[in-house]
Protein backbone atom coordinates (compact mmCIF):
# COMPACT_ATOMS: atom_id res chain seq x y z
CA UNK A 1 0.00 0.00 0.00
CA UNK A 2 2.88 2.32 0.81
CA UNK A 3 4.13 1.50 -2.19
CA UNK A 4 1.32 2.34 -4.16
CA UNK A 5 0.53 5.68 -2.43
CA UNK A 6 4.46 6.78 -3.10
CA UNK A 7 3.73 5.85 -6.56
CA UNK A 8 0.78 8.34 -6.72
CA UNK A 9 2.25 11.19 -4.92
CA UNK A 10 5.44 10.96 -7.54
CA UNK A 11 2.99 11.38 -9.98
CA UNK A 12 1.44 14.07 -8.23
CA UNK A 13 4.12 16.58 -7.56
CA UNK A 14 5.24 15.90 -11.27
CA UNK A 15 1.96 17.14 -12.35
CA UNK A 16 2.17 20.27 -9.76
CA UNK A 17 5.35 21.38 -11.41
CA UNK A 18 4.16 21.43 -14.65
CA UNK A 19 1.36 23.63 -13.62
CA UNK A 20 4.04 25.71 -11.49
CA UNK A 21 6.44 25.93 -14.65
CA UNK A 22 3.16 27.16 -16.49
CA UNK A 23 2.28 29.40 -14.03
CA UNK A 24 2.50 32.91 -13.60
CA UNK A 25 5.52 32.87 -12.00
CA UNK A 26 6.44 29.97 -14.18
CA UNK A 27 8.82 29.64 -16.82
CA UNK A 28 8.96 32.17 -19.75
CA UNK A 29 10.12 29.34 -21.90
CA UNK A 30 7.27 26.80 -20.90
CA UNK A 31 4.58 29.09 -20.72
CA UNK A 32 5.14 29.99 -24.18
CA UNK A 33 4.95 26.79 -25.51
CA UNK A 34 1.98 25.30 -27.63
CA UNK A 35 0.65 21.51 -28.92
CA UNK A 36 2.38 22.76 -32.23
CA UNK A 37 5.75 23.85 -30.72
CA UNK A 38 5.81 20.80 -28.73
CA UNK A 39 5.25 18.02 -31.41
CA UNK A 40 9.38 17.95 -32.35
CA UNK A 41 10.46 17.36 -28.78
CA UNK A 42 7.43 14.55 -28.63
CA UNK A 43 8.84 13.35 -31.28
CA UNK A 44 12.47 13.34 -30.58
CA UNK A 45 12.35 11.71 -27.02
CA UNK A 46 9.98 8.93 -28.31
CA UNK A 47 12.96 8.62 -30.46
CA UNK A 48 15.26 8.94 -27.82
CA UNK A 49 13.49 5.86 -25.61
CA UNK A 50 13.53 3.61 -28.31
CA UNK A 51 17.46 4.77 -28.34
CA UNK A 52 17.65 3.91 -24.87
CA UNK A 53 15.72 0.35 -25.27
CA UNK A 54 18.48 -0.44 -27.90
CA UNK A 55 21.44 0.19 -25.52
CA UNK A 56 19.74 -1.96 -22.87
CA UNK A 57 20.70 0.55 -20.16
CA UNK A 58 17.98 0.68 -17.31
CA UNK A 59 19.04 3.87 -16.39
CA UNK A 60 19.41 5.44 -19.81
CA UNK A 61 15.21 3.64 -20.40
CA UNK A 62 14.39 5.51 -16.98
CA UNK A 63 15.82 8.76 -17.86
CA UNK A 64 13.83 8.29 -21.76
CA UNK A 65 10.49 7.38 -20.22
CA UNK A 66 10.46 10.21 -18.04
CA UNK A 67 11.53 12.90 -20.33
CA UNK A 68 8.34 10.80 -22.77
CA UNK A 69 6.04 11.36 -19.57
CA UNK A 70 7.03 15.02 -18.77
CA UNK A 71 5.88 16.11 -22.73
CA UNK A 72 2.57 14.13 -21.98
CA UNK A 73 1.84 15.88 -19.33
CA UNK A 74 3.32 19.50 -20.84
CA UNK A 75 0.02 18.56 -23.43
CA UNK A 76 -2.30 17.44 -20.34
CA UNK A 77 -1.68 21.02 -19.03
CA UNK A 78 -1.81 23.04 -22.23
CA UNK A 79 -5.14 21.23 -22.82
CA UNK A 80 -6.46 21.62 -18.79
CA UNK A 81 -5.78 25.65 -19.76
CA UNK A 82 -7.54 25.56 -22.36
CA UNK A 83 -10.30 23.93 -20.53
CA UNK A 84 -10.62 20.75 -22.94
CA UNK A 85 -9.29 17.96 -20.45
CA UNK A 86 -7.32 16.87 -17.58
CA UNK A 87 -4.05 14.81 -16.97
CA UNK A 88 -6.85 12.83 -14.88
CA UNK A 89 -9.50 12.68 -17.76
CA UNK A 90 -6.62 11.38 -19.70
CA UNK A 91 -5.51 8.52 -17.18
CA UNK A 92 -9.22 8.05 -17.10
CA UNK A 93 -10.04 7.66 -21.11
CA UNK A 94 -7.01 5.30 -21.54
CA UNK A 95 -7.95 2.93 -18.42
CA UNK A 96 -11.78 2.62 -19.77
CA UNK A 97 -10.74 2.07 -23.41
CA UNK A 98 -7.95 -0.82 -22.04
CA UNK A 99 -10.49 -2.46 -19.68
CA UNK A 100 -13.59 -2.40 -22.65
CA UNK A 101 -10.93 -3.80 -25.56
CA UNK A 102 -9.84 -6.78 -23.09
CA UNK A 103 -12.70 -8.76 -22.47
CA UNK A 104 -10.82 -11.59 -21.96
CA UNK A 105 -8.90 -10.41 -19.10
CA UNK A 106 -11.70 -8.46 -17.92
CA UNK A 107 -14.69 -10.02 -18.71
CA UNK A 108 -16.00 -13.49 -19.37
CA UNK A 109 -14.91 -13.50 -23.01
CA UNK A 110 -12.68 -16.66 -24.08
CA UNK A 111 -9.70 -15.86 -25.87
CA UNK A 112 -6.96 -17.88 -26.47
CA UNK A 113 -4.22 -16.70 -28.89
CA UNK A 114 -2.80 -13.42 -30.01
CA UNK A 115 -4.66 -13.95 -33.09
CA UNK A 116 -8.21 -13.83 -31.88
CA UNK A 117 -6.94 -11.23 -29.18
CA UNK A 118 -6.09 -9.22 -32.39
CA UNK A 119 -9.59 -9.67 -34.76
CA UNK A 120 -11.45 -8.98 -31.56
CA UNK A 121 -9.97 -5.77 -30.94
CA UNK A 122 -10.82 -4.79 -34.61
CA UNK A 123 -14.04 -5.43 -33.95
CA UNK A 124 -14.65 -3.30 -30.81
CA UNK A 125 -12.94 -0.70 -32.13
CA UNK A 126 -15.55 -0.50 -34.58
CA UNK A 127 -18.18 0.29 -31.95
CA UNK A 128 -16.56 3.15 -30.33
CA UNK A 129 -17.12 6.41 -31.01
CA UNK A 130 -15.25 8.13 -33.41
CA UNK A 131 -14.47 4.73 -35.37
CA UNK A 132 -17.75 3.59 -36.05
CA UNK A 133 -18.03 5.36 -39.17
CA UNK A 134 -14.87 4.33 -40.62
CA UNK A 135 -14.86 3.07 -44.59
CA UNK A 136 -11.70 0.59 -44.25
CA UNK A 137 -9.48 -1.19 -41.56
CA UNK A 138 -6.18 0.47 -42.76
CA UNK A 139 -7.97 4.22 -41.14
CA UNK A 140 -6.48 5.26 -38.52
CA UNK A 141 -2.75 4.62 -39.18
CA UNK A 142 -1.03 7.96 -38.91
CA UNK A 143 0.27 9.78 -41.97
CA UNK A 144 2.92 11.11 -40.20
CA UNK A 145 4.38 7.53 -39.15
CA UNK A 146 7.70 6.99 -40.73
CA UNK A 147 7.01 5.37 -44.43
CA UNK A 148 8.88 1.66 -43.41
CA UNK A 149 6.40 1.64 -40.04
CA UNK A 150 3.34 3.02 -41.66
CA UNK A 151 3.64 0.01 -44.61
CA UNK A 152 4.34 -2.50 -41.64
CA UNK A 153 1.06 -1.24 -39.85
CA UNK A 154 -0.85 -1.18 -42.82
CA UNK A 155 0.19 -4.45 -44.02
CA UNK A 156 -0.70 -5.87 -39.81
CA UNK A 157 -4.27 -4.22 -40.33
CA UNK A 158 -5.26 -5.95 -43.87
CA UNK A 159 -3.39 -9.57 -42.28
CA UNK A 160 -5.84 -9.01 -39.01
CA UNK A 161 -8.99 -9.99 -41.58
CA UNK A 162 -7.24 -12.73 -43.62
CA UNK A 163 -5.18 -10.57 -46.45
CA UNK A 164 -1.94 -12.80 -45.64
CA UNK A 165 -0.08 -15.48 -46.82
CA UNK A 166 0.02 -18.96 -45.65
CA UNK A 167 3.20 -19.97 -45.95
CA UNK A 168 6.89 -18.44 -45.97
CA UNK A 169 6.90 -20.21 -49.94
CA UNK A 170 4.29 -17.98 -50.97
CA UNK A 171 5.86 -14.75 -50.29
CA UNK A 172 9.83 -15.26 -51.33
CA UNK A 173 8.42 -15.22 -55.10
CA UNK A 174 6.93 -12.25 -54.83
CA UNK A 175 9.81 -10.21 -53.77
CA UNK A 176 11.55 -12.09 -56.46
CA UNK A 177 8.89 -10.92 -59.03
CA UNK A 178 9.37 -7.49 -57.45
CA UNK A 179 13.28 -7.71 -58.08
CA UNK A 180 12.55 -8.73 -61.90
CA UNK A 181 10.36 -5.76 -62.87
CA UNK A 182 12.82 -3.02 -60.95
CA UNK A 183 15.63 -4.67 -62.94
CA UNK A 184 13.61 -4.05 -65.96
CA UNK A 185 12.40 -0.44 -65.32
CA UNK A 186 16.35 -0.08 -64.73
CA UNK A 187 17.36 -0.56 -68.60
CA UNK A 188 14.21 0.97 -69.46
CA UNK A 189 15.63 4.23 -67.65
CA UNK A 190 12.37 5.85 -66.51
CA UNK A 191 13.04 7.44 -63.34
CA UNK A 192 9.23 7.48 -62.34
CA UNK A 193 9.01 3.74 -63.45
CA UNK A 194 12.27 3.22 -61.25
CA UNK A 195 10.80 4.89 -58.39
CA UNK A 196 7.84 2.93 -58.37
CA UNK A 197 9.14 -0.80 -58.65
CA UNK A 198 12.04 0.09 -55.96
CA UNK A 199 9.08 1.29 -53.93
CA UNK A 200 7.18 -2.21 -54.33
CA UNK A 201 10.35 -3.89 -53.59
CA UNK A 202 10.78 -1.94 -50.62
CA UNK A 203 6.87 -2.65 -49.47
CA UNK A 204 6.96 -6.37 -50.41
CA UNK A 205 10.30 -6.69 -47.90
CA UNK A 206 8.46 -5.06 -45.01
CA UNK A 207 5.74 -7.36 -45.90
CA UNK A 208 7.93 -10.34 -45.63
CA UNK A 209 9.34 -8.91 -42.45
CA UNK A 210 5.80 -8.84 -41.00
CA UNK A 211 4.87 -12.26 -41.93
CA UNK A 212 8.51 -13.22 -40.06
CA UNK A 213 7.55 -11.46 -36.78
CA UNK A 214 10.60 -9.33 -37.58
CA UNK A 215 9.72 -5.46 -37.12
CA UNK A 216 11.45 -3.77 -40.06
CA UNK A 217 11.94 -0.31 -38.22
CA UNK A 218 14.01 -2.40 -35.83
CA UNK A 219 15.80 -4.42 -37.98
CA UNK A 220 16.64 -1.57 -40.38
CA UNK A 221 18.17 0.53 -36.66
CA UNK A 222 20.42 -2.21 -36.13
CA UNK A 223 22.03 -2.73 -39.48
CA UNK A 224 22.68 1.16 -39.79
CA UNK A 225 24.09 0.58 -36.67
CA UNK A 226 26.21 -2.17 -37.32
CA UNK A 227 27.12 -0.10 -40.56
CA UNK A 228 28.55 2.96 -38.65
CA UNK A 229 30.30 0.37 -36.12
CA UNK A 230 31.94 -0.87 -39.08
CA UNK A 231 32.80 1.89 -41.22
CA UNK A 232 33.95 3.83 -37.80
CA UNK A 233 36.87 1.25 -37.80
CA UNK A 234 37.42 1.76 -41.39
CA UNK A 235 38.17 5.32 -40.55
CA UNK A 236 40.08 4.62 -37.34
CA UNK A 237 42.28 2.66 -39.20
CA UNK A 238 43.29 4.51 -42.06
CA UNK A 239 43.92 7.49 -39.47
CA UNK A 240 46.31 5.31 -37.66
CA UNK A 241 48.19 4.54 -40.67
CA UNK A 242 47.87 8.60 -41.38
CA UNK A 243 46.10 7.82 -44.60
CA UNK A 244 42.69 9.94 -45.72
CA UNK A 245 39.62 7.85 -46.91
CA UNK A 246 40.17 9.45 -50.01
CA UNK A 247 43.08 8.19 -50.71
CA UNK A 248 42.31 4.44 -50.13
CA UNK A 249 41.01 2.37 -52.97
CA UNK A 250 37.20 0.53 -52.38
CA UNK A 251 39.80 -2.96 -52.12
CA UNK A 252 41.34 -1.55 -49.36
CA UNK A 253 38.13 0.01 -47.70
CA UNK A 254 36.75 -3.48 -48.34
CA UNK A 255 39.63 -4.98 -47.09
CA UNK A 256 39.33 -3.29 -43.41
CA UNK A 257 35.38 -3.64 -44.18
CA UNK A 258 35.62 -7.20 -43.49
CA UNK A 259 38.64 -7.21 -40.39
CA UNK A 260 35.39 -4.74 -38.84
CA UNK A 261 33.16 -7.99 -39.25
CA UNK A 262 35.58 -10.85 -38.02
CA UNK A 263 35.95 -8.62 -34.85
Amino acid sequence: MNEKNDQDNAFRKLVELMAALRGPEGCPWDRKQTPESLKPFLVEECYEVIDALDEGKPDKIKEELGDLLFQIIFHARIAEEAGQFSMRDVITAIHEKMTRRHPHVFGDEKLFTDKEVLANWEEIKKKEKGHENRKSILEGVPKELPSLLRAHRLQERAARVGFDWNHLNEALPKLDEEIAEFKESLKEENAGKIEEELGDVFFTLVNISRFLGVNPDEALRKTISKFIHRFRYIEEQAESAGKSLNDMSMNDMEKLWQEAKEK
